[in-house]
């Protein structure tokens, strides 16, 4: 989402690098370029005035244009208040002290709730081991109840149902009661959204929140609506107070304004983003990663959770001691590759190295691709047993039957063969003794 403005930025920032001491007229021409990226990104034009002017009083002082790296100095000021503009609000996101607690989710129709509401009682389970009942309190909108039934029934998370639904605070209330009969810790409950905000509808929620008293109220708006997305958070805010924020798609090719803008404006916390559409893409919001990741610095830890998540820390050992070995071969390389696709997609994956983004205009789209992975594994899954552990014994008849059982060419299975050939070799540079690495840092 954040690419065409976080390429901007960048390119400012190497120019001032390169300078061994800022003026004032150097800070005021980067601020320029950083203010036009800002709103050609539709980020509010009151909150670009507040945020170029707090910049520019931290960037013109004695100790910043004097500095060993003015370059890297006023990265860290435009760092500071990047962060302070994203983490208006309280983002933690636990049990109160009442259970069950219930999460209540609303917005405008088509923003996502139905399926957020799914991927929050998964993220629930599994970063906490704490159960949910789904309530689906849609029924203005055909098949919504069918459809969190069935998403309900693929995470095996419970769904409350009634047969014949008579309005949507009667749902929430017998689902309130339902929750405590099953003794879960959670309650999410997924209310109707309309195309406009009207009164009807607020009234509903008003009636549903004096009832039921959700711990959450969490607006669930795209990210791709922009600007759009702070007026509607501003009005649902106003009428029933809103806890929290739920912003889907920040995996699309939006400007990224809303992401920026939304809590500034509203003083509502972003709690959880969307970044992809299965069940297990949805992740809590961290400020000042998400501003690590527009200034082109990356987001390690985001990174190593995925990592830690899909890895088994005993076969990570192991393939430890193959690298470290030389012995790397292409079943290591065929699990290896399943442990990647599992972590999200590889262009997503590669947006939270530090540095990419600098590399990313030399990196093909075709390198990028996720389908790249999937033809690779389809191609180690063709060998045998003996061939993936000696790749040697590969003749041009074993090749032909690899090519043929994979669905792809024998120049793809060649080209496999050498890539893998070509990492042992630099595994086998990077190994000086056996044991001892030449280059710890990697």
């Amino acid at each position: 989402m954040f690419e065409n403005l976080t390429s901007k930025l960048v390119n400012v920032f190497d120019r001032l690098s390169n300078k061994g001491r800022l003026t004032e007229k150097d800070v005021d021409d980067a601020l320029k370029e950083v203010r036009i990226a800002l709103l050609e990104a539709d980020v509010n034009f009151k909150l670009v005035r507040e945020f170029i002017s707090k910049v520019r009083e931290g960037c013109v002082g004695e100790g910043l244009l004097s500095g060993v790296n003015p370059g890297a100095q006023v990265v860290k000021v435009v760092n500071d208040e990047m962060v302070s503009i994203l983490k208006s609000g309280n983002h933690e996101f636990h049990l109160g002290d009442k259970t069950p607690a219930v999460v209540l989710l609303v917005g405008l129709q088509g923003s996502g709730k139905t399926t957020s509401a799914g991927k929050l009682a998964l993220r629930l389970r599994q970063a906490s081991s704490q159960g949910s009942l789904l309530v689906p309190a849609d029924i203005q909108r055909p098949a919504a109840i069918e459809q969190l039934a069935l998403i309900g029934s693929q995470i095996n998370i419970p769904v409350y149902r009634e047969e014949n639904p008579i309005s949507p605070l009667a749902i929430c209330a017998n689902g309130f009661s339902r929750a405590k009969e099953l003794g879960v810790p959670w309650v999410i409950m997924d209310t109707a959204g309309r195309l406009n905000i009207d009164d009807e509808m607020m009234e509903e929620l008003v009636d549903i929140k004096a009832t039921v008293s959700p711990h959450e109220i969490l607006l669930v708006v795209d990210a791709m609506t922009g600007q759009e997305a702070v007026r509607v958070a501003e009005e649902f805010h106003n009428r029933i107070g809103l806890t929290g924020i739920v912003l889907t798609k920040l995996d699309g090719d939006a400007r990224g304004g809303a992401a920026l803008s939304i809590s500034s404006v509203t003083g509502v916390p972003i709690k959880f983003v969307g970044i992809g559409e299965k069940l297990d893409a949805l992740e809590p919001f961290y400020p000042d990663r998400i501003a690590s990741r527009i200034l082109g610095m990356g987001d390690v830890l985001t990174l190593v959770e995925r990592a830690q998540s899909v890895v088994d820390e005993k076969k990570a050992r192991e393939m430890e001691k193959k690298i470290r070995s030389a012995s790397f071969d292409l079943q290591d390389m065929l699990d290896q590759l399943e442990a990647v696709q599992k972590m999200g997609p590889i262009s997503q994956i590669l947006e939270m190295v530090p540095g990419f983004s600098k590399i990313k205009p030399n990196v093909s789209n075709v390198d990028m691709e996720d389908g790249r992975l999937r033809r690779a594994g389809a191609i180690v899954s063709s060998m045998t047993p003996r061939e993936r552990r000696n790749p040697d014994i590969l003749n041009g008849s074993r090749k032909r039957r690899i090519a043929i059982g994979s669905g792809m060419a024998v120049q793809d299975v060649n080209q496999l063969i050498n890539q893998h050939r070509q990492m042992k070799k630099f595994l086998k540079q990077a190994t000086g003794r056996p044991g001892k690495m030449k280059f710890p840092s990697l």
